[in-house]
């Protein structure tokens, strides 16, 4: 790198190359069995933003893959780069040919430790992105990754931002462990009701104790209608299991909202997805009132017989998610027909029990939603702090 980049670094700071300080495995293993090796790692089991491999395979079940890594080695998934996919070794293994297993040349030059913070900046996810090859799976190549230019610190400061991103991510750590743990208790009490109970409850079927159940819009793409700031159009990405996912709302205009009158929402609908994540359910709370939604089955419920928090939660749960199982068809395209469900039985305690069962529910969700959201709000700190140290 030329003098005139490293004078408008910090002192000691200067620019190199990817390729210069960080090495790409390409150890193998022809046999990993053979070799006593136990795990492997496809990009399945890469989480976006999780520096933590939390699960993998077992070599035993059979597997092709021959690039080995170890404790310490970074692995990086070279196809379809956007999706974020960094995490650093804690046991040895095989990967994916899709997966990069990566290490600094010179410990004294590059803290190993600091390598998967600089493949976590947005910087290097750009130009990953940036150089992949290929329409429908776009891969990066370790030419292009090794061009990628970066501010590298004295190795002093590589240990104090080590140290300050390493704490970062074990908050993250700490709270993603506390949100599984408020995930497992309320899948345990809703299993409690709803494997337990409902053998003692009586049972209609779910559009005899609904207003009506519909479809969404269908038909032609509402791409025409979008309008900025129009009327929310809710599709089956924007739900999940319980909770409405608004990251990415399309907006449709008052004029198609208003020739789409059958599909308008209303505080308290249920809306079950048919096809991609199907059967998942989740209710439209007040603030989307008066959307609009696409594919996606509407029940509306009579609020003398059904609360629409206990549907959902019912639908949502083990002993829900086997039924409406049963009711997919096809095999290629897998679909949930509005026939199907309208016919689905649902267990009917009364209402008061009903809304009892779906505010205790209610609550234990709330505690890890707000779980959630701390670590989104965590994971974004750390995306900050690695832009101002990497800027």
């Amino acid at each position: 790198m030329s003098e005139k980049n490293n004078k408008t670094l910090k002192p000691g700071w200067r620019r190199v190359k990817f390729g210069d300080v960080v090495r790409l495995s390409k150890a193998r293993s022809q046999d990993p069995l053979a070799d006593g090796i136990e795990r492997y790692v496809g990009l399945e089991h890469l989480e976006p933003g999780d520096l933590r491999i939390r699960s993998w395979g077992n070599v035993a079940d059979g597997v092709t893959f021959t690039s080995l890594f170890q404790p310490g080695q970074v692995l990086f998934g070279k196809r379809r780069a956007y999706q974020r996919k960094v995490a650093v070794a804690d046991f040895s293994g095989v990967c994916s040919g899709d997966i990069y297993v990566l290490e600094t040349k010179d410990a004294q030059v590059l803290l190993p430790e600091l390598l998967p913070f600089i493949c976590q900046t947005d910087a290097f996810f750009d130009h990953a992105v940036g150089t992949s090859a290929g329409s429908l799976s776009p891969r990066t190549n370790w030419t292009s990754l090794a061009d990628f230019e970066f501010a590298l610190p004295p190795i002093k400061d590589q240990k104090d931002i080590t140290l300050s991103l390493s704490c970062a991510d074990e908050m993250i750590g700490s709270l993603q462990e506390a949100e599984r743990a408020a995930r497992n208790v309320f899948e345990s009490t809703a299993q409690e009701f709803f494997e337990s109970s409902s053998n003692n409850w009586p049972n209609k079927r779910i559009d005899e104790v609904s207003l009506f159940v519909t479809n969404g819009f269908v038909g032609k793409s509402a791409q025409h209608y979008v309008a900025e700031g129009g009327v929310p159009y809710l599709v089956s990405k924007n739900v999940r299991r319980n909770r409405l996912k608004l990251d990415e709302v399309t907006y449709i205009s008052e004029e198609f909202h208003q020739s789409s009158k059958k599909s308008q929402l209303l505080e308290g609908d249920i809306l079950t997805v048919q096809s991609g994540h199907i059967g998942e359910t989740a209710v439209v709370p007040k603030e989307y009132a008066g959307a609009n939604c696409h594919a996606l089955i509407i029940t509306r419920p009579d609020p003398k017989q059904l609360d629409p928090y206990f549907a959902s939660y019912y639908l949502n749960s083990a002993v829900g998610q086997r039924r409406l199982s049963q009711l997919v068809i096809g095999s290629t395209i897998q679909h949930l027909n509005t026939s199907d469900l309208k016919k689905l039985d649902i267990p009917q305690p009364n209402i008061e029990e009903q809304k009892r069962i779906s505010a205790l529910l209610s609550s234990i969700a709330s505690d890890q939603e707000l779980l959630a959201n701390r670590i989104e709000d965590a994971k974004r700190l750390r995306l900050q702090l690695l832009a101002e140290v990497f800027s």
